[in-house]
């Protein structure tokens, strides 16, 4: 499995940016995976933002993005989303999509779980 990120760049706070992530080399159909993004500012550690589970269901966001954010899938185009508005200066950080087949919802946040990532695309909120 191969995830390629893209949509990131420079914004103004309280805009909008859209990520996207397409998976390429799936041995299974897309809807079967999980889909994830994470991210990832200078001198912290990686942390959870949105994830899209198999075959639907409600999606789950970390506490910092709800409401803001927003992580939709087109499962005929292999590809996810990132919808990402009012942002802000503290949601600058290099996003990074995941991926995996075999994860429980109460593991969605965790970023071991998963045994695919993309490369990452870097966001820049300025103030």
């Amino acid at each position: 499995v191969q995830l390629q990120a893209s949509g990131g760049g420079l914004v103004q706070a309280g805009g909008s940016l859209r990520l996207s992530c397409t998976a390429s080399r799936l041995t299974y159909s897309s809807s079967s995976y999980t889909m994830a993004w994470f991210r990832q500012a200078p001198g912290k550690e990686r942390e959870f933002v949105a994830a899209s589970g198999r075959y639907g269901g409600t999606p789950v966001y970390a506490d910092s993005v709800k409401g803001r954010f927003s992580i939709s899938r087109d499962n005929a185009k292999n590809t996810a989303y990132l919808q990402m508005n009012s942002l802000k200066p503290e949601d600058t950080a290099v996003y990074y999509c995941a991926t995996d087949r075999t994860l429980i919802r109460s593991s969605f946040g965790a970023a071991n779980a998963y045994d695919y990532w993309g490369q990452g695309t870097q966001v820049t909120v300025s103030s």
